[in-house]
């Protein structure tokens, strides 16, 4: 379970404030923070002299402005994006108006899935549905600039047009709202698929890189290991959901049987995690419901 993950909530940064994170790294902290963004979202300026802004952020003015004053004298050549929520991604036109910047990013905002009929998505408030690339990147494409490298890797699940960015000239990864060190990431339908977040950890645990820079808190180090226990944590969650299912039928009532003690600000987030897992497991045929699985429905595990 999550117990098991050390995790690091130790993030003492002022927004704000420009801090060398990593060789041709810098970080500026927004000052957006929340029970879902922590302390704020991590905006990364790549590079020295022609550089590229990784996740812009909220649309604040004063993050705008700190941003673009960290960077003056400087040549902003791209505004890269791992994802289009609305704590990531809205800053990038005023960077681009004030910049001349290209975006980059996987594409525009869309639901992991169909909708259902009727259904609304739940996450649309957080989505930035404005967001469109300049530059459209899959898994394996590249931007470069003077002395850097950003590698797109295809990890669709919290989003689904999700990346994360190897940066080969510092051996690290910025791994967006997928890994990070202070708490698991949300995955929720329909804007996120579970089947695909743990496919794109599966992903993660194959790669190298020791250390992850992630869209919220501090750095993942010895980060293929802390990887792999976000993989054991999913399977643990998904097995507790299936014990779940011999005394339970409702999300709300496998909520209250597994997330003890839990925030009641992240109960509907929790919710949503739990739908996320019995999509997969319905699509897997391990649980039975009628019709589309949703989140006021009732599932049975397959005898």
């Amino acid at each position: 379970m999550s117990d098991d993950i050390a995790f690091n909530r130790s993030f003492e940064v002022p927004a704000g404030r420009v801090a060398q994170v990593a060789p041709g790294v810098r970080r500026i902290l927004a000052p957006n923070p929340s029970p879902f963004t922590f302390t704020g979202t991590c905006t990364y300026i790549v590079g020295r002299g022609r550089v590229a802004i990784l996740d812009p952020g909220p649309d604040d003015p004063s993050h705008i402005a700190a941003l673009l004053d960290a960077v003056r004298g400087e040549t902003v050549t791209h505004v890269v994006v791992t994802h289009t929520h609305r704590d990531h991604s809205p800053a990038a036109p005023a960077i681009v108006a004030a910049t001349g910047a290209v975006t980059v990013g996987e594409g525009p905002h869309r639901p992991a899935r169909p909708l259902h009929i009727g259904e609304a998505n739940p996450l649309d408030v957080s989505a930035d549905g404005l967001f469109a690339p300049d530059v459209v990147l899959k898994d394996g494409d590249a931007v470069t600039g003077d002395g850097w490298t950003l590698r797109a890797v295809a990890t669709p699940g919290h989003t689904a047009n999700h990346l994360a960015f190897a940066f080969p000239e510092a051996d690290l990864l910025f791994s967006g709202d997928h890994v990070m060190a202070w708490a698991t990431s949300i995955v929720a339908p329909p804007d996120g698929a579970m089947g695909d977040y743990v496919a794109s950890l599966e992903k993660l645990a194959r790669r190298t890189e020791p250390v992850y820079l992630p869209g919220h808190g501090p750095a993942v180090t010895d980060a293929p290991a802390f990887v792999r226990k976000f993989l054991d944590h999913r399977r643990a969650r998904e097995a507790a959901i299936l014990r779940g299912l011999e005394r339970a039928a409702s999300i709300p009532d496998l909520v209250r049987g597994i997330y003890i003690g839990l925030d009641p600000r992240l109960v509907g987030a929790a919710g949503l995690t739990v739908l996320a897992h019995l999509e997969d497991l319905v699509g897997r045929g391990l649980v039975l419901t009628q019709g589309d699985a949703a989140i006021d429905g009732h599932f049975a595990l397959r005898r």
